[in-house]
């Protein structure tokens, strides 16, 4: 990311009146939160905005404002349908339509060879309208969006690349990926401050949300300084942060069973001490009779005649 970063997506924002904005199947609560508050601003701006994800949101996103915009495409009213069927040289002659009240019927009319497919072999298929302009939220790897992101409808798309996270492949015609952020919320609020674009309540909460969410409350060691700085803005803003419970909510089910296993084996240690076998201490008279029994022989020289030995002064 470079000085030029914020101009260009200034000036691609106010060219381009088609939006799309894509994250990542099963994207975590800073990511959702990131792709909704700029779905939401750019909304505001009477943009003809779609946020779109391969797959249905994860439940613990379900709080966030604008959820329940998110498709699995850019298809739209502006698709277009296309009808396929198999097709070899001389089979076809021409293809033509007629009209029948409040139908459009497509005629195949055969060729010298006769066609070669009949009802069962034709195939429809909906083609997305590609958006003039693409944010890429959040993910890391252009693959991640599966079949909503296709090179061959996408070919004349601009598309912006924005997360936070070191692996990102920096795919994009810009890339705004920076690694010394702690949250994609954190990057998409830096945007949308440095645009000067409007930060409503909505927006405010659910980028307070994503922050909380990637900073685990701003307890976490690589909470960034920009990270403190953007949730005093969307606190003036009206945002609120999330409880410790609510903030904390990442914590899994392998943690949980850890914390079982650690319980166990306390336990197990106590249970083992507690049937450790005592041992077993000699009777108080049985100890008395053996210091009986011990008695220390006489010296050798204790039968023998006694000599008085003095001394004397001459």
């Amino acid at each position: 990311m470079d000085n030029l970063t914020f101009p260009k997506i200034k000036e691609a924002i106010e060219k381009y009146q088609t939006i799309g904005i894509a994250f990542a199947s099963g994207s975590n609560l800073d990511s959702t939160a990131g792709a909704l508050s700029l779905y939401l601003s750019l909304k505001n701006l009477g943009k003809n905005v779609t946020v779109a994800s391969p797959s249905s949101p994860l439940v613990e996103v379900s709080s966030l404002v604008g959820i329940d915009e998110v498709s699995t495409g850019f298809g739209g009213a502006g698709g277009d349908l296309v009808v396929s069927f198999p097709y070899k040289e001389g089979e076809i002659e021409k293809v033509s339509y007629t009209r029948d009240e409040n139908f459009l019927n497509i005629v195949v009319k055969a060729g010298e060879l006769g066609l070669g497919f009949d009802e069962k072999d034709v195939k429809y298929s909906r083609s997305g309208a590609a958006p003039e302009l693409l944010f890429v939220v959040g993910t890391p790897r252009i693959s991640d969006l599966g079949p909503l992101f296709d090179p061959a409808i996408l070919k004349d798309t601009v598309v912006i690349n924005i997360d936070n996270n070191s692996q990102n492949q920096g795919f994009g015609d810009i890339v705004m990926v920076s690694n010394r952020l702690s949250s994609v919320s954190e990057a998409i609020a830096n945007l949308l401050l440095a645009l000067n674009l409007k930060i409503d309540l909505d927006i405010a909460q659910n980028l307070m949300l994503g922050l909380s969410n990637a900073t685990d409350n701003f307890q976490s060691e690589s909470t960034s300084p920009l990270a403190f700085e953007i949730a005093g803005i969307l606190m003036r803003q009206g945002a609120t942060r999330p409880s410790q419970k609510i903030a904390r909510r990442r914590v899994s089910e392998d943690d949980f069973i850890k914390q079982q296993e650690r319980q166990i084996r306390v336990q197990s240690q106590e249970s083992a001490r507690d049937q450790e076998p005592i041992r077993q201490q000699e009777p108080v008279l049985e100890q008395a009779e053996k210091k009986e029994k011990t008695v220390e022989n006489p010296p050798e020289d204790w039968l023998e005649p006694k000599i008085y030995k003095g001394s004397t002064n001459f």
